[in-house]
């Protein structure tokens, strides 16, 4: 006959065995010392936990590791070449009073969005140009010249970062934690 209590016992005694033998070693009449070490991130250890109602459920606890990411922030790039498009966005990021770490940020942004590339087309979006102005047409605004011109295409971008993030570092970390900006 069972009684209520023999099978939470009878499991407390069995997780100890198991637990005892793991601790000390049975062919050695020395104790091991037991450390306890979070596993690698690919494991998950699971833990059975007894009630009693004789019922048995499983946890799965993983580790987490925590990753610090800084946002907006972009490695320096130099100075641009004369008469590039690089250059004209630096000599108007400066003229709006932002420092270079802004200048590296924009750098960085528009090289991942189109490569500096003032006839980009993505072709799945319809996005044109340096800043990737979706759809292209709406560059007109800076002027007619949007489709060739870099330096209209800039200040339609400068125009729209300023509106929309605040400044190209703003964008930046957007487009960092989002993928886009």
């Amino acid at each position: 006959m069972r009684t209520r209590w023999s099978l939470p016992v009878f499991a407390s005694l069995a997780s100890l065995a198991l637990v005892m033998t793991t601790i000390i070693d049975p062919t050695s009449s020395t104790a091991t010392t037991a450390v306890t070490t979070a596993p690698a991130p690919d494991h998950e250890p699971q833990i059975i936990i007894a009630t009693d109602d004789y019922e048995s459920s499983v946890e799965r606890v993983t580790w987490k590791t925590t990753q610090v990411v800084t946002y907006g922030v972009a490695p320096a790039v130099g100075t641009p070449d004369p008469g590039t498009a690089q250059a004209i966005a630096a000599q108007m990021v400066a003229a709006r009073g932002w420092s270079t770490s802004e200048y590296n940020c924009l750098y960085a942004l528009w090289a991942k969005e189109s490569g500096w590339n003032v006839y980009a087309h993505n072709k799945s979006s319809g996005a044109y140009g340096i800043p990737q102005s979706l759809p292209g047409n709406k560059m007109a605004s800076a002027g007619a010249d949007w489709a060739t011109n870099p330096a209209t295409q800039i200040t339609w971008g400068l125009n729209y970062i300023t509106g929309r993030y605040g400044t190209p570092c703003g964008a930046w970390a957007h487009s960092q934690r989002v993928g886009w900006y």
